[in-house]
């Protein structure tokens, strides 16, 4: 795995001459980021070795090479998931890659349902936490090169992004929740009693993605930020028939206010 880590990250250096210091990960109906990127260079994931290809409506699939709020940011516009069949260490094989390119932040975004009552769709939450239901993507043999074996969690999300995030929110009136994302395999949305169990275990939010890439990054002494814009409720009395789609519209519509607060907030690191 490391081999083909390492090629990747060799292969996308010698075609960009970029040195990004901050990573992006654009979640569904959010990829439009990538118009505030002063771009240098875009590579379809189907040219990059050993890249494996998004599959999701809504995630284009082209790694973004260039310049956002004065710094050099490599963004993926398009993700993996654990629901397309590709195994952990492909989920989040990109993570890996941007580490070897001398990314210093990872910065993720995603649509969630949201689970708690106070939500509306629409919202936007800064993820203080998460809890991982998906399989942990560091099960198998451990890369020492990239990071320890037992790699410590107690501060999963960086408390110093999270409050440079929090005052660009309120300098600019935007309201923003902050909670516990929970991340599930997918792909199916989930049923009133699962909504229900997830608000029972201490999530706000649940969502399909990013706690995989999180832990990866945080196994390699990533510091990371995480935002997600709610794109339905599972609340009791709230919930409603939803379509891939509509999730897609529901975030498109919140994009231009969470571009603001990521833009702002690279330019701040």
């Amino acid at each position: 795995m490391l081999k083909k880590i390492k090629e990747s990250a060799e292969f996308l250096q010698k075609k960009t001459n970029c040195n990004p210091q901050v990573g992006i990960i654009l979640g569904t109906g959010l990829g439009g980021l990538v118009n505030e990127i002063e771009i240098e260079q875009s590579i379809s994931y189907e040219d990059i070795p050993n890249f494996p290809l998004s599959t999701v409506e809504g995630h284009s699939g082209r790694l973004i090479f260039g310049n956002l709020g004065g710094k050099q940011v490599v963004a993926m516009q398009g993700r993996f998931h654990f629901y397309e069949g590709y195994t952990m260490d492909k989920v989040t094989f990109p993570v890996r890659v941007m580490k070897l390119l001398g990314i210093k932040n990872l910065i993720v975004s995603n649509a969630s349902g949201g689970v708690n009552p106070r939500y509306e769709v629409g919202d936007l939450m800064i993820l203080s936490d998460h809890i991982n239901l998906i399989p942990n993507p560091l099960i198998g043999q451990n890369i020492a090169e990239l990071g320890p074996r037992f790699p410590d969690m107690s501060e999963t999300y960086c408390s110093t992004l999270i409050e440079k995030a929090e005052t660009i929110a309120k300098a600019n009136n935007l309201p923003v929740q902050k909670g516990v994302y929970i991340a599930l395999t997918g792909p199916t949305l989930e049923t009133p009693a699962e909504y229900k169990y997830m608000r029972i275990i201490g999530g706000d939010t649940v969502g399909m993605s990013t706690a995989p890439e999180v832990i990866v990054a945080r196994h390699m002494d990533i510091p990371c930020f995480a935002m997600s814009v709610i794109t339905d409720l599972g609340v009791p009395g709230k919930i409603k028939k939803v379509t891939h789609e509509e999730i897609q519209a529901v975030s498109e519509v919140a994009e231009p206010k969470l571009t603001l607060i990521i833009k702002e907030l690279i330019a701040s690191i």
